[in-house]
C-alpha cells in the first residue's frame, strides 16, 4: 500500500467526483477536497490528468489515478481491510458489478444528460424514452443483484450503489428542468424504494448536492450551450 496524503480533485456538481467522496467516507478515509474550476483548469488538474484534463483525479501521495470508476477500484483494493468493501468479493459478482457501473455511465449519464442539451422537442422526448429504458433496465439489475437485501451491493452500500446514487441529485434537476417524470414508482417500483434508502443514508446526506442548486446549474448550462460538462 503507498503511504501517504490522499487529495481528491473535483468539482461540485459532478456525479463523478461525488461517487468517489461516497466511497473515501465509506472507508473512512481522511482527505483533501480541492474544488477545480473548469473553466480554468487548475496546474495541478492539468499535471496529473494530462491526457483527459478532467475531474475526479485521486491524488494518493505521489500517484494520481484518473476515471471515477477506476479511482473507486483503486481506493476498494488499496484500503481492502478498511471500512466497507465497495465491490463484492466473487469474481462473477464483481464482474456484474463492473458491467452495470458501466451501464449508469454509458447509457443513463448520457440519457438525462441529453434531456438538458436537447434542442428540439422531438429531440427532447427521445433522450426521455432513452432515460426510462435505462432505469427500467436498472429496476431489473436491482432486482437480481440485491437478491431482496436493500442496495445493490446487499446489506450495505455497494459499487453500483454508489455509481447510481451519485446521479440522483442530477436526475431530480432534470425532472424539474424538462417537466417529464422520470423516476416513477409505477414503472420502477423496486428502484424507487432504493432511491428513498439511498437518500436516507449519512453517505447520501453528506455528499449529494442540493437539488435546487444542480437545476440551477443545468439550466445555466443549457444557456451557455454546455461549455462545461460534468467530468466522469
Amino acid at each position: 500500500m503507498v503511504e501517504g496524503e490522499i487529495k481528491l480533485l473535483g468539482t461540485w456538481p459532478s456525479p463523478f467526483a461525488i461517487r468517489v467522496k461516497m466511497v473515501l467516507q465509506q472507508k473512512g478515509l481522511s482527505y483533501e477536497y480541492l474544488e477545480d474550476d473548469l473553466l480554468n483548469k487548475s496546474e495541478l488538474l492539468l499535471k496529473h490528468n494530462p491526457i483527459y484534463k478532467k475531474v475526479p483525479v485521486l491524488i494518493h501521495g505521489d500517484r494520481a489515478i484518473c476515471e471515477s470508476l477506476v479511482i473507486l477500484q483503486y481506493i476498494d483494493e488499496n484500503w481492502s481491510k478498511t471500512g466497507l468493501p465497495v465491490l463484492p468479493v466473487d469474481p462473477y459478482e464483481r464482474a456484474i458489478a463492473r458491467f452495470w457501473a458501466i451501464y449508469v455511465d454509458d447509457k443513463l449519464v448520457t440519457s438525462f444528460i441529453g434531456i438538458l442539451k436537447a434542442t428540439t422537442e422531438e429531440a427532447k422526448a427521445e433522450k426521455i424514452a432513452d432515460t426510462h429504458a435505462a432505469l427500467e433496465l436498472l429496476e431489473g439489475a436491482f432486482k437480481k443483484c440485491s437478491a431482496g437485501k436493500d442496495f445493490f451491493g446487499g446489506d450495505s452500500i455497494g459499487y453500483i450503489d454508489v455509481t447510481l446514487g451519485s446521479c440522483l441529485a442530477w436526475i431530480k434537476a432534470a425532472e424539474r428542468i424538462s417537466g417529464a417524470k422520470l423516476l416513477d414508482e409505477t414503472k420502477v417500483p423496486l428502484l424507487m424504494e432504493w432511491v428513498n434508502r439511498f437518500l436516507a443514508t449519512d453517505c447520501a446526506k453528506r455528499t449529494l448536492p442540493d437539488v435546487e442548486r444542480v437545476e440551477k446549474y443545468g439550466r445555466d448550462l443549457q444557456v451557455t450551450r454546455w461549455n462545461v460538462v460534468p467530468a466522469k
